[in-house]
């Protein structure tokens, strides 16, 4: 697929790797509008094409207390707010079929999360709503199987996907990225490397899921240097009492110094 194929993406031009960034859940409006304000800004000034990431609903919880969302249509409408107030697409993760078509009313991309990535209905689902459909390499999954993912969105006459790697599983509590499979999925689709959920330490005792935020720059830095086409990194202003995921986001308040970082590795790597 092509980049421009994404409505309202902007800085195609540029020759940059495209940023999918947000909250990991929707809290609230303001919340998402003020991370959205900032985020715009700063991929305006690096000419980064930028897609707002912001889940409806979280399904895949520890535990039954775990923040789930704030209402489904609540949160897609608010996902269509940022849309429209900032001229930006936006993508959310879907968790049923019957979901592919009510987010397809509100949003640009439909993100199939890892743990669901070969549940057929569910991407067949999202592939026929013509929507562009990200698919999350499954932690289980070896790179070379994300290409039969690709082929059922291709096969439901949707050749708009892309794949994101978000890590491996390694142990019980601990993800891994194997830059190895970026080259192997960029030869299947555009491939994105999920930066925050590949520092995630699941599985702790307590039921909160733990994360290496500290590492957020060396694992997106290597991104860059493997040639991945996208970023997709989670970011909150106040990390520390985000309802999902806080564990492993990134302060807003280091994005812009990271992307900065980001975009010269990228130039250096493209005048090789």
């Amino acid at each position: 697929m092509k980049l421009s194929s994404i409505p309202k993406i902007k800085h195609t031009e540029a020759n940059n790797f495209f940023l999918l960034c947000g909250p990991c859940a929707i809290e609230g409006e303001d919340m998402a509008m003020r991370i959205a304000e900032k985020v715009v800004t700063i991929t305006d000034k690096l000419s980064i094409p930028y897609v707002f990431k912001g889940s409806f609903r979280k399904a895949n919880r520890s535990r039954i207390d775990s923040f789930t969302g704030i209402g489904d249509e609540k949160a897609l409408e608010i996902l269509a707010k940022v849309s429209s107030a900032f001229d930006i697409p936006t993508v959310t993760d879907i968790h049923e079929s019957s979901d592919a078509a009510l987010a397809a009313q509100y949003v640009d991309v439909l993100q199939i999360p890892a743990f669901l990535v070969r549940q057929t209905s569910l991407v067949v689902a999202a592939a026929e709503t013509g929507k562009v459909v990200n698919l999350k390499k499954g932690q289980f999954m070896s790179p070379e199987a994300m290409q039969h993912a690709v082929r059922k969105v291709h096969d439901s006459g949707n050749e708009n996907a892309w794949i994101t790697d978000r890590g491996t599983m390694f142990g019980y509590q601990d993800m891994i990225v194997d830059f190895r499979g970026i080259p192997t999925m960029r030869s299947f689709a555009p491939t994105v490397l999920d930066v925050t959920h590949s520092l995630q330490q699941p599985n702790q005792s307590s039921g909160v899921t733990g994360g290496r935020p500290d590492m957020i720059e060396t694992i997106a830095r290597a991104g860059i240097v493997n040639n991945v086409d996208g970023l997709f990194i989670e970011t909150h202003f106040d990390p520390a009492n985000a309802k999902s995921d806080g564990a492993n986001m990134l302060d807003l308040a280091h994005l812009e110094r990271l992307l900065s970082n980001l975009v010269a590795i990228r130039k250096t790597i493209t005048s090789l």
